[in-house]
């Protein structure tokens, strides 16, 4: 269990971090033009990556 929580913590952290330095900053991208949306996605690939 904690495993699942710091794969997904750290997924959003990523997710975050890539918004912050590669993403988006006209706004038109749809993943990393929006800080909720880049760290949400990262979240969920954490999570799957912490299934395996």
């Amino acid at each position: 269990m904690l495993r699942m929580i710091l794969s997904v913590a750290a997924g959003a952290l990523v997710g975050y971090l890539y918004y912050r330095f590669v993403g988006c900053r006209t706004g038109a991208c749809p993943l990393t033009g929006n800080p909720y949306i880049a760290t949400l996605y990262g979240a969920a690939i954490g999570f799957l990556a912490g299934r395996i």
